[in-house]
This record gives C-alpha cells, sequence and structure tokens, in this order.
C-alpha cells in the first residue's frame, strides 16, 4: 500500500520559521505589513519544508526588498589583479542577502585622467553610488567634484583620492604596508646595501605613502642601508623590466627590490635571467599565480596582498552605507587588515 506524503501546512511553516500562525498568514496575504528580515526567515523556512506555497512568499521577499545600483570603475582587466579583484566583487554583490545589488562594474584600459573622468561621470548617470581605483589628479578631482554635485557618493579603492567634497576610502593602510615591508628587509637582509624602489606611479597616493612608511621604518631601524630613489614603471611590466635590468647592471651592491606598484611581472623577469643571489631580497604586492609562481621558485621573498573577500564585502558595504547617508556626511575610511605570503605558506 502506497503511503501518501503529506504536504507541509502553514503551522508547519510557522514552527520551522519559529514564528506565529499568524505571521505566516501575513507573509502571505498582507506582506507589507511584516518585517523584511522576518520575510527572509520565512522564506528560508519554506525552501527547507517545501512549502506549496513559497513562490508566494518569495514574490514577498522581492517586493521588499530595496534595490541598490552601484557602480565600480577598475582597471585594466588583463592585469591579473584587477580580475582576481572584479570577480570578488561581482560574487559579493550576487550573494547579498536582503536587498539586491544592481552592478555594473567596467574595466579601464586607457588610465589617462581625462579618459578617467569622463568614465566616472558616465557611470554616476545610472548609478547611485560609485567606487574608482585612480591616480590623484585634477581632472579627477573635478569629475569627484561633478559627480558628488549631483547627489552620488563616491569611493577610492586602493588609493585614496581627495576633492572639494567628500570621498570615502577602501584599502589597505598603506603607512603599515611600507613598514613591514621595511621590516621583511631588515629581517632577512645579511649585509646592508642598496634597496631598490619600483611604484607605478608617483600620483598613486597608497604607493607614495608606502614609500613613506617604508622610509621611516629605516630611519628608525636600519639606517644603514641606502635607499634609491623610487622610479615609475607606469604600470607596464615591460618598462619594469627594463628599470630592474639598468637596476642591476647600475649597482652592484643592490641587496633588494621593494617593488610596489604595477608592472611586478616584468620587474620579476629581470630577476629570474640575472645571477641568483642567495642573500638577495625581493618584496612584492599581490597574490596572484605568477607572484604565487615567484613565492616558490625563491624569486620573490614576500608578498603583501589586500584580502579578496574582505576586500569586496567591505567595498560593496561602503557603497551602499554612502548612498544612504547624506552627501554632506563625514567620509568614510575602511582601513583592512592585509595578508602576508611568504614562500612557506602559499
Amino acid at each position: 500500500m502506497t503511503q501518501t506524503v503529506k504536504r507541509p501546512t502553514i503551522p508547519d511553516l510557522a514552527k520551522s520559521a519559529g514564528v506565529s500562525v499568524s505571521t505566516v498568514n501575513r507573509v502571505l496575504n498582507q506582506p507589507e505589513s511584516v518585517r523584511q528580515l522576518t520575510r527572509e526567515r520565512v522564506m528560508a523556512a519554506a525552501e527547507e519544508i517545501g512549502f506549496y506555497g513559497l513562490g508566494t512568499i518569495e514574490q514577498a521577499v522581492r517586493t521588499g526588498r530595496k534595490t541598490h545600483r552601484l557602480g565600480i570603475l577598475l582597471q585594466q582587466k588583463g592585469r591579473a589583479f584587477y580580475r582576481k579583484l572584479g570577480n570578488a566583487i561581482e560574487a559579493e554583490a550576487r550573494s547579498r542577502s536582503g536587498d539586491s545589488v544592481a552592478l555594473t562594474l567596467e574595466y579601464l584600459d586607457d588610465l589617462s585622467p581625462d579618459r578617467v573622468a569622463a568614465r566616472l561621470v558616465a557611470l554616476a548617470e545610472t548609478c547611485e553610488s560609485v567606487a574608482l581605483v585612480a591616480a590623484q589628479h585634477p581632472l579627477v578631482a573635478d569629475a569627484i567634484d561633478t559627480v558628488t554635485a549631483k547627489g552620488v557618493h563616491v569611493t577610492s579603492l586602493i588609493a585614496p583620492l581627495s576633492a572639494s567634497g567628500t570621498v570615502n576610502f577602501v584599502g589597505l593602510d598603506n603607512w603599515k604596508v611600507g613598514r613591514t615591508a621595511a621590516w621583511a628587509f631588515g629581517k632577512m637582509v645579511h649585509e646592508p646595501g642598496k634597496i631598490g624602489i619600483l611604484l607605478g606611479n608617483h600620483r598613486y597616493r597608497n604607493q607614495e605613502l608606502n614609500e613613506s612608511g617604508f622610509r621611516s621604518y629605516f630611519r628608525e631601524h636600519n639606517p644603514q642601508f641606502t635607499l634609491l630613489e623610487p622610479i615609475a614603471t607606469y604600470e607596464s611590466a615591460a618598462a619594469a623590466r627594463e628599470l630592474v635590468e639598468a637596476m642591476l647592471k647600475d649597482h652592484a651592491d643592490l641587496c633588494g627590490l621593494f617593488i610596489s606598484g604595477g608592472g611586478i611581472t616584468g620587474a620579476l623577469a629581470a630577476l629570474r635571467e640575472a645571477p641568483r643571489r642567495g642573500d638577495f631580497v625581493t618584496v612584492g604586492y599581490e597574490l596572484f599565480p605568477e607572484t604565487r609562481a615567484a613565492l616558490i621558485d625563491g624569486t620573490l621573498s614576500m608578498v603583501i596582498s589586500h584580502p579578496m573577500e574582505v576586500f569586496a564585502r567591505e567595498t560593496i558595504n561602503t557603497l551602499i552605507k554612502a548612498k544612504q547617508a547624506d552627501i554632506d556626511a563625514g567620509a568614510q575610511y575602511v582601513a583592512l587588515g592585509f595578508d602576508i605570503y611568504t614562500p612557506e605558506n602559499v
């Protein structure tokens, strides 16, 4: 004899969700009278027990959700770091519980200030809160002011930006990044000598802060080291390779290299082609397949990296909080902890 499986009832759903029967009835018939969090809980319970009215509950939940139209402008998609960051942000936007996120994510190959400024203004036409990675420049600052004047909040990612209006920030405490990199050289280099410094662009304020922290540590603890003037790669791997080749040729007593900005793959290629020195220390920025391989083969000694999932979550959180705040409210500053990788923990 076939046994009939009993369909879950409203009392069953109420018990599973930990609410009253009347609350379930209101979710089904008067959803606007029930808090959104409670609707979400009832829907989760309905999915779990296979409640027959799941479609109605899902509609009630969708009705109560707000949609946040967010825009993010990242740099070149061809670079592994930005692909990884973009993927993490998109995954975070999709996985948000409660309110929904309508995300517009763009990558820019042309990093000229006028192009960045134009895309920022265009993104703000359809988004309520926007974020970007950019170098500090008057054209970019003017675009930020144009956008904020329209009531759209702006958040800088990775590199702090300033303008006449409020600019939020999500990224690392770059002074600490520089101090930590310097600490690594101080502990790992056996005989003090010259240390080369590469950065992407002097207008990226995070890289300027990296250098400031780096130099401050050596002034305080290891003044016997000589820090060369930082050289800009302008985010080009080819330029970084040439610069490192020249640096190794011109400075026989070079004992280390701090790669604080873009072009790290080119720098690594130059180091691999040079005669290997056991006491040479290289500290780089961001963990992705190429830098991981360099840690494993000994080309890199240490990598300081953004925690991607945390970075993505705090980016979305900050954009939503900014949207909900008054345009004249104080800036949000979110300093993330950073990850440290060595050949022993990748």
